[in-house]
Parts: C-alpha cells; structure tokens; sequence
C-alpha cells in the first residue's frame, strides 16, 4: 500500500512564522544551536533572481562525500525546491559555517537507501514525521521507507571542492 502526500499546501499563517523562526537564529549567528539537525539553505528565487532563504531538517551527513541530504517535506509545491532545480548553486549555511554546494534531487532508489537509514537512526522522529507527511503509513518500516521515498522529493547538496569554507556573514 502506498500512501498519499498529506500535505498538499504550502505552509501558511502560525505554522509558515514558525517554519522560518530559525532562520532568523542562523541571521543571528545563533545557527551552532541548530547544528547537526537542521541546515539554512540560500538559494536563488526562480522568478526574482533574489537570494531566498529557508531552514532544512538534514537527514544524512556524507563527510566522504561533503554531501549533506535534506528532504521537501511538502513536496514538489515547495518554493526553494523549485528554485534549486532551476538554479542548482547555493550557499549551505550548517552550523556557524557557509559554503558553495550543488544541489540536485536523488532518485527514488537513493531517496529510499537515505530513508531506510535515518529510520535506522531516528525511529521515533521518522515515525511522527512520516505520519505528518503521508496518509495510510505503512506498519513496515520497511514498506513506511519505501512509502516516504516515493513521496517526498530527497536533494543532496554536495560541497564544491575547492571552495574555503568561510565564517557565515549572512
């Protein structure tokens, strides 16, 4: 059984405020309270041409790699997803650190392997989360992984090597 996106809106009102609160902690230099669980992605807005920003929730951190994967958890409709398709480079603010990285969306068999190990990681978070982004959840992790990945679009944002990391001035 596959499920359905639940949300099928952008966030708006409270719940819109409260999504980009931390936005304003990174601005502050406060985003180290945020490191290791959450990244502020700067990226260009596909229509203005403006720098837009919005705080992830990281999902897996590849240092071999200098990936760092986060999840649209309100699916295709989600503006910064949109904008990094059409202008994949942007700033990854994590932590008290900004760099240059590429995005690009991951497959869906990806998506599933990035899935399967944060259920591994996070249960609990998984859990609620998958509950508050897709009806019918499975029981099965497993067949839960597979419902999610299928889903929610997955992006991994690579480090440009070459580039110095530099203080976050933002």
């Amino acid at each position: 059984m596959q499920g359905k996106q639940r949300l099928t809106t952008k966030p708006s009102g409270l719940l819109r405020i409260a999504a980009r609160l931390p936005i304003w902690l990174y601005r502050a230099r406060l985003g180290w309270l945020l490191s290791g669980r959450f990244v502020m992605l700067t990226h260009i807005g596909r229509n203005s041409g403006k720098p837009r920003q919005v705080v992830l929730e990281v999902v897996e951190v590849n240092p071999e790699l200098a990936t760092i994967t986060v999840a649209s958890g309100w699916g295709k409709k989600s503006d910064w997803l949109q904008n990094i398709l059409k202008t994949p480079q942007v700033k990854v603010t994590y932590g008290s650190r900004t760099m240059d990285a590429l995005a690009s969306e991951l497959s869906k068999e990806d998506a599933f392997q990035v899935t399967t190990r944060y259920a591994a990681r996070h249960p609990f978070a998984f859990k609620e989360l998958a509950r508050f982004m897709i009806n019918d959840i499975p029981a099965d992790t497993r067949e839960a992984c597979r419902a999610v990945s299928d889903t929610i679009p997955f992006v991994t944002l690579r480090h440009n090597i070459g580039t110095e990391l530099e203080e976050n001035r933002v």
